[in-house]
């Protein structure tokens, strides 16, 4: 796929927007940005690994870990959804201040 899609397809696209031709805006980025979307939605790394061609979610993980949501972010939101709160990570941490603790 790559070495039809890259030169006959990609390549093709980038010049023809006048974005320069280099490793900035290659496939490989394209690839980056894909699975950084996917990560973002929720995707697993499983699943990720699968569509990227990767023998070895272990790999995939070791790529892609830093674009992975903090697990802080979401044991919290599991918590509080548990707990019946309507707080997300998108709230961020003030939204969490004043609170009482355990």
């Amino acid at each position: 796929m790559y070495a039809v899609f890259n030169p006959g397809v990609w390549k093709p696209a980038i010049r023809a927007t006048g974005i320069p031709d280099d490793h900035h805006n290659g496939m490989h980025v394209l690839r980056h940005t894909y699975a950084s979307v996917l990560l973002d939605a929720g995707e697993s790394v499983k699943a990720l690994s699968t569509y990227l061609g990767h023998a070895d979610p272990g790999f995939t993980l070791r790529t892609y870990t830093h674009l992975l949501p903090t697990s802080e972010d979401r044991t919290r939101c599991a918590i509080d959804t548990a707990l019946g709160e309507n707080r997300t990570a998108e709230d961020g941490p003030e939204a969490f201040d004043g609170l009482e603790t355990a």
